[in-house]
């Protein structure tokens, strides 16, 4: 298995992991108070858009030339480390 590959398996991993925490802090939302609602919810769906683009960055990365891969590794790991500062955040609020 190649240097990418190994990257993206480590990658999609985390991104797995990082929906599950998604998920559960939907099933949060759905819990709470009527007036803290709209605001979680919105926090929800500000996580769901970075997961997304995060996924979306992922698959340029997996689908790039091995030349470009690393080219574009440092884009990858900007974008990772807004999302996971972002749902630790969320996460630490929503306890």
């Amino acid at each position: 298995m190649s240097n990418r590959d190994v990257y993206v398996q480590k990658m999609k991993s985390k991104l797995d992991e990082w929906n599950a925490d998604i998920d559960k802090l939907a099933a949060k939302v759905e819990a709470a108070e009527a007036d803290t609602k709209i605001t979680y919810r919105t926090q929800v769906e500000n996580l769901r858009a970075k997961h997304a683009a995060a996924g979306q960055k992922l698959e340029e990365l997996r689908t790039a030339s091995e030349g470009a891969w690393e080219d574009m590794r440092s884009g990858i790991e900007s974008a990772w480390l807004a999302i996971g500062s972002a749902v630790k955040d969320a996460l630490s609020r929503f306890r």
